[in-house]
This record gives C-alpha cells, structure tokens and sequence, in this order.
C-alpha cells in the first residue's frame, strides 16, 4: 500500500491519528489496512468516500466486542490478505448456484431434518432459480451509501475508519483479508465476487465491516414479490445464516417479504 497516499489525502489535508495494521500470521511485510484510533465521523468516511479515485477505499469498521479494547478483529490483525484468491478468478452466477445446491441438500451432518430442510426455501425447494435481474432506479448509489454511513455511526458510534488499496468496496474485503463467513468459505474473493456483481445489478455498496458481520447500501432493491424472492435465494447462498438464524419464520418467503424495496442489506455469518 502507498503510504503517501494514507498520510495527505488529496487536497484534504491529514488524517486523523491511526496506524497500519499487519496481519497476525504471515511474513509480516503486508500492511493492508490503516485503521483510525478514535471512531469514525461521517464527514472523515464521506470525505474519504469522495477521493476512491485516489486508490483508497474507505470501510466503516465494527468490533466484535465494543467494549474490547483490540478492536477485533481489525485491531488484533486478525486478517489474512495473503490467503486469499482474486475476486476476477470466480464468476459470480457459479459460485451462488453451487452454494444453493450445498445449503438445500438434504441428508448427512444436518442441523434440520428433510422436511425443516425443504420448508426453509419454500416455494423454491431445491430448485436453484437463476439470478435476479437488474433493476434501474434514478437514486444515486453513492449519495444512498452516504445516507447509510450516517445512519450506521449514528447507530454504532465505536466504529472505526479503515483505508484499504482497493477500487471498490466488493474488492477491498480481500485486499484487506477479512475473514467473516470463514465457517463456510475462507476464500474471501468468492464473496466479492458476487459483491461486485451485486454493486453492478442493484448498486450495493460495501458500506460497513464487523467481525463476521456485513453492511451494503442498495440503491436498487428488488420491489415486487417474484424480484424480492429471487433475490432472497441469492442472499440464501450468499449467507444462509441469514434465514437459517434469522428471526422466525425461517423461510425465503418471509425473507423476501423483509427485504422488498429495502435500501440496506445486513449479513451474518455464524
């Protein structure tokens, strides 16, 4: 990472106290990430936000613990750039249709039974239903992630700035190492690959990172109930903690109901 780039933001002056972050594991050569040491405010993300064209993508960072003071996992350098793949080596389409068929199979070590199984991806069962389409929309997507910041600070006042080298927020997960759906993947690029999809078809925008937690602005959700199921499945594959965890009924259809005309998308990762 270009140090001078993290030191005099374009004609903004400099940065808030913070350092950059070396992975725990490793050679010890990489730096991925500079973190503030106080918490973040919206005018530092949305000034920050403005300058990407400088190299620098900037992430709101969220601990597992607020009240730990190594802000895990950021803090700790509980990440690991140098496992990870590139985002350009998956296909986005792929990676959503496999881990459909891996997550609606039934049989083996599973926490539900055939039937709890088949309930949960109701009316859909275990046929992957292809990819949701694009949708156009007159918000801007960025001027929508700015609004989301505000309202994610406004919500978690300990969080943090982070800078990575990276040219979008889809990008900037594996540039950094983060390791959140490691339980189900621990190949990072294969999510950004549908992120950077995703930034594409509804523009989301990668707005906020926790410990195994993610938070997208969506300047184009799906609107009506075929669109918003579809998306649901995509969701589904992407992080099926998400109806598998989620607050009950447990099932894409209500889901989908949750997720219609929502401008933000939140994940969780047991």
């Amino acid at each position: 990472m270009d140090m001078g780039l993290l030191t005099a933001p374009p004609s903004e002056g400099l940065l808030p106290p913070g350092r950059m972050v070396t992975p725990d594991e490793g050679d010890g050569d990489v730096q991925p990430l500079w973190l503030s040491d106080e918490p973040a405010t919206v005018e530092l993300w949305t000034r920050m936000y403005e300058h990407t064209r400088s190299g620098l993508w900037p992430l709101l960072l969220d601990s597992l613990d607020p009240n730990d003071a190594e802000f895990r996992p950021w803090g700790s350098g509980e990440v690991f750039p140098e496992e990870m793949s590139s985002p350009a080596s998956h296909d986005s389409a792929s990676l959503l249709a496999q881990w459909w068929a891996t997550y609606t199979a039934v049989g083996g070590d599973d926490m539900l039974d055939a039937d709890r199984r088949l309930a949960v991806t109701a009316p859909l069962g275990q046929t992957w239903p292809g990819l949701a389409p694009s949708r156009e929309t007159a918000t801007n997507p960025d001027q929508l992630a700015a609004e989301f910041a505000q309202a994610f600070l406004a919500d978690r006042p300990q969080t943090r700035l982070g800078l990575v080298a990276a040219a979008s927020g889809a990008e900037a997960l594996t540039a950094v190492g983060w390791a959140g759906p490691c339980n189900y993947d621990n190949d990072t690029a294969k999510f950004s690959a549908v992120l950077r999809d995703w930034e594409h078809r509804f523009g989301a925008r990668v707005v906020a990172v926790g410990f195994s937690t993610l938070h997208l602005s969506v300047a184009a959700p799906p609107v009506d109930e075929h669109e918003a199921l579809l998306v649901a499945a995509e969701h589904f594959a992407f992080c099926p903690d998400n109806i598998w965890q989620g607050s009950r009924p447990y099932t894409l259809a209500a889901y989908a109901e949750r997720i219609a005309g929502a401008h933000h998308w939140d994940f969780w990762w047991d």
